[in-house]
């Protein structure tokens, strides 16, 4: 009862904070409720649902995408790339980095279009529809961690740049990415790994299908994996990273009909690696190394439950999807390291979570509507976060010594979205989309006094035009508005309470052709304002607020595959980031990343075919301003891995170089202040997380 009394809440803070535009997206929902029986167009013949044939970035998209920095990556694209962490699969989206700075438990760091996305605030991250990006999380807003995840049990991973989609809520300002996983594996593998600096890895996974009727082509079964991971690193105080992941799905299909339910588990523990001060290293505190606080690190759990249905009657395409999440964080940082008085400047986060929600939403394909064909889509999304106990506490090697706040929390998010794609001519198309949001924050318990509850509500319309294609070409035109909400506790501040949710304004220009055969090019230029950068600190526990911001940028992707044992990729982002200030003023954006290139090439055997293969794969960033004045910059980065290996009918063996130039540079720098030396002052400085030296990783795979 009391669920059904929030979502009532939720429900009337809508239609009050947009009551004017919210009656003219009812009056078209209105219109649309007959179609849910009796749809309003004449029907083509019946069709099946549309088999799914994944061939990676370098796939002709023609017709079936909204921009052009749009893609989708298979499971042969993440299989070449030579991985240091499983964060490094989102680095397949051409632009984004993914780095470290506290070890590999923790969430990694994101880049994007000139956000420093600190661990996801702008970046919509999902698995089948379920949410991966925590709100109002205890180290941070949209806090993405992808170590549940077992990354041979990925089939593809679409994504996208910019909300330009309808479907596209919260946090999808930079773009969004949705893992999907296999419902049932080729063959049975079981794998083992071993490398540098006590790396162990070993995983095991397959099918069993049952109930299969070839004749009707109905698959069914089931599909599970475990993994077991430990880690220490090159640190001196040795990350002690372990990570245990299971999965278990049941899936049917038949060719109207999807359905899969997925039960996923992680446990993982370590000790953190955080970034150590440039003066602490030139003056001998510290090595390269080295740690501030042997003491800091975590450990986290996350459980899930997750179905998926999709079916197709005729023209008409249902889609369904629900979830409930299980969520802990237990995390000890030191980024300072001592205080004014010389005791440890350390901090607990803690947090323990429910989350529930799910999607549903239909399509009408194919339809005439006014003699012009048209596509419909309805849908509707709720999501519900109940947090026990996310605090932050002042701690000393683990031991609370203060308390600086402690809430419990309840947040609830419902959006509809309402899209129309309509063909006027065989050479364009135009796609127009509505949304709507509302949310309600509440406190039940918190030792910050500040407002019981706060609601908020968002329209964000969004309009894409494509022409083409001409000799596999297209030409794209999009403008959306987007949004992200921040952390419960800033909105319900008793002080300069934060804005419920920040709106961005987005648009691209892009080309994508295929003409040449085996190469595939993409060209985006993109633009994208923010109304501010205004965000919870978690590791403060307080506000930041600050002005707006603009974005400018071009993006360049070519992928080539003249063979079948020869492909070869580049990417290039380049980016301008600047805070909205007067003249004179500093308006760099700290931590935006104002170029970014990518290379890589495999040679061999691709794919599951047997043979000698190989890759080799460069990234490299430069020029990011570490404040807003630019007179601090970090390290530019240059990172190379490389990949050899032999691969039989069904067993394999290779070899991963990671870092094969033994660069030391940064992944990560910070300019702030901090003291590291006990009755020493605070000094402002570069702090850095150094790139891991080369290592080497060996792995031998058995198939069944």
């Amino acid at each position: 009862m009391l669920l059904l009394v929030r979502k009532c809440k939720l429900v009337a803070v809508l239609s009050s904070r947009c009551s004017s535009s919210l009656s003219s997206l009812s009056f078209f929902s209105l219109l649309l409720l007959p179609a849910l029986a009796h749809p309003p167009f004449d029907k083509p013949a019946k069709e099946s649902l549309e088999a799914i044939v994944v061939e990676g970035k370098a796939q002709d998209l023609s017709g079936s995408t909204l921009a052009a920095s749009a893609g989708e990556a298979s499971a042969r694209d993440l299989a070449a790339r030579p991985l240091l962490r499983r964060g490094e699969m989102l680095e397949v989206i051409p632009g984004m980095v993914v780095t470290q700075h506290a070890g590999g438990g923790k969430a990694n760091q994101y880049f994007l279009r000139g956000f420093n996305l600190d661990h996801g605030t702008d970046f919509a991250t999902s698995l089948e529809g379920m949410p991966l990006n925590m709100r109002s999380h205890s180290h941070g807003q949209g806090y993405t961690d992808l170590n549940p995840l077992i990354t041979e049990m990925v089939e593809s991973l679409n994504y996208h740049k910019g909300s330009y989609a309808a479907q596209q809520g919260d946090m999808s300002s930079a773009g969004s990415a949705d893992f999907r996983l296999w419902d049932a594996l080729p063959k049975a593998i079981l794998r083992t790994e071993v490398g540098s600096y006590n790396y162990y890895r070993a995983m095991a996974a397959g099918s069993i299908r049952f109930g299969e009727d070839p004749g009707q082509a109905i698959s069914q079964g089931i599909t599970a994996a475990m993994e077991g991971n430990y880690y220490d690193g090159p640190w001196s105080q040795g990350e002690e990273s372990q990570r245990y992941n299971g999965l278990l799905r049941y899936f049917k299909s038949d060719p109207d009909t999807r359905l899969a339910v997925t039960l996923l588990g992680y446990q993982g523990v370590w000790s953190s690696t955080d970034q150590i001060p440039l003066n602490g290293l030139n003056d001998g505190t510290v090595d390269r190394y080295g740690s501030m606080d042997r003491s800091t690190g975590g450990s986290s759990q996350r459980y899930s439950l997750h179905g998926l249905f999709e079916h197709r009657d005729e023209d008409v395409v249902t889609k369904a999807s629900a979830y409930v999440i299980q969520y802990g964080l237990d995390l000890y940082s030191n980024f300072s390291y001592l205080t004014e008085e010389g005791s440890s400047a350390q901090f607990n986060q803690f947090e323990q979570r429910w989350v529930a929600g799910g999607e549903l939403a239909r399509t009408w394909e194919k339809r005439d509507w006014f003699g012009v064909p048209t596509q419909v889509t309805v849908g509707t999304q709720l999501r519900s976060d109940w947090i026990d106990g996310i605090g932050l506490w002042n701690t000393s090697q683990r031991e609370v010594v203060s308390r600086t706040r402690q809430d419990d929390l309840q947040q609830h998010s419902l959006g509809v979205y309402f899209e129309v794609q309509n063909s006027w001519a065989s050479w364009f198309r135009t796609v127009s989309g509505l949304r709507a949001d509302g949310f309600l924050f509440d406190t039940r318990r918190s030792s910050d006094p500040g407002q019981d509850d706060a609601q908020a509500a968002l329209l964000s319309p969004k309009f894409s035009a494509i022409f083409g294609p001409w000799n596999r070409t297209e030409a794209f035109f999009n403008l959306a508005t987007g949004f992200h909400s921040n952390d419960a506790r800033g909105v319900m501040a008793s002080q300069q309470p934060a804005d419920a949710l920040v709106r961005t304004l987005g648009g691209e220009v892009g080309v994508r052709t295929s003409a040449l055969e085996g190469l595939t090019s993409a060209v985006a230029l993109y633009w994208l304002r923010s109304d501010s950068e205004l965000v919870y600190v978690g590791d403060e526990g307080r506000n930041e607020p600050g002005p707006a911001s603009q974005r400018y940028g071009v993006e360049i992707s070519n992928y080539w595959r003249p063979t079948s044992w020869f492909s070869l990729d580049g990417e290039a982002a380049f980016t301008q980031a600047r805070l909205d200030l007067p003249a004179g003023q500093a308006r760099h954006i700290p931590n935006s990343v104002p170029i970014m290139l990518s290379a890589g090439m495999t040679l061999g055997a691709q794919g599951d075919k047997p043979g000698w293969f190989s890759s080799l794969r460069l990234r490299s960033f430069a020029n990011s301003p570490l404040n807003e004045g630019n007179t601090a910059k970090s390290r530019d980065s240059l990172l190379v891995n490389a990949s050899v290996g032999l691969r039989g009918k069904d067993w394999e063996v290779a070899a991963d170089v990671l870092n094969l130039l033994d660069r030391q540079d940064w992944d990560i720098a910070y300019f702030y202040g901090s003291r590291h030396r006990v009755g020493g002052a605070e000094r402002e400085g570069i702090h850095f997380h150094p790139i891991e030296p080369r290592m080497l990783r060996l792995r031998v795979t058995k198939r069944f």
